[in-house]
């Protein structure tokens, strides 16, 4: 499967001074998101980033995404109108020198995040998907919308417990 945002960036095209980006996907970017986040759509996408060299060829990507999905109320089944936004801050360095992490490692969210260039490439696009994926309401509810149990017709089997039903059958075998 391709990435939904397939956003990358030449190290050797980005300028001594960085790169300073704006990018809004496209109709067909936005119903692959849709797709990969199992939304009913996404309305609008945009990411805001630099890309800066930071030495002995390690690039910094910095910035924000906000998108405007459709989502499926999980109780109403009712589709739904949502935001989301994150922030970015990735490491990213050629792919030999990428430590990698250990069971010792003092702390793994206090250590910068740090991907491998490949093929001379950033990803800027799957961290903006990951960043939007990440942000998301997993369990999306309408306003008010509350699940409510199916009472059980059954007055008998509900005064024991679920195991009243089958214990009757059993009584009667």
């Amino acid at each position: 499967m391709n990435a939904p945002l397939e956003w990358s960036y030449r190290v050797r095209e980005i300028p001594e001074a960085g790169l300073p980006e704006t990018r809004s996907a496209t109709a067909a970017e936005r119903a692959s998101v849709a797709a990969a986040l199992e939304a009913v759509s996404c309305e609008e996408l945009t990411a805001r980033f630099d890309i800066r060299a930071t030495g002995k060829g390690h690039y910094r990507l910095a910035g924000k995404v906000a998108a405007k999905l459709t989502q499926t109320c999980v109780v109403t089944l009712e589709p739904i109108p949502q935001t989301a936004e994150g922030t970015f801050d990735v490491e990213f360095w050629p792919a030999g020198s990428v430590p990698e992490q250990g069971e010792d490692e003092v702390e793994a969210l206090s250590a910068a995040e740090i991907e491998p260039i490949e093929h001379g490439l950033i990803d800027a696009g799957r961290i903006v998907f990951e960043t939007l994926s990440a942000n998301v309401d997993p369990y999306p509810r309408k306003a008010g919308a509350e699940f409510q149990a199916e009472a059980i017709d059954d007055p008998e089997a509900s005064a024991g417990g679920p195991f009243a039903a089958l214990q009757k059958l059993k009584d009667r075998g």
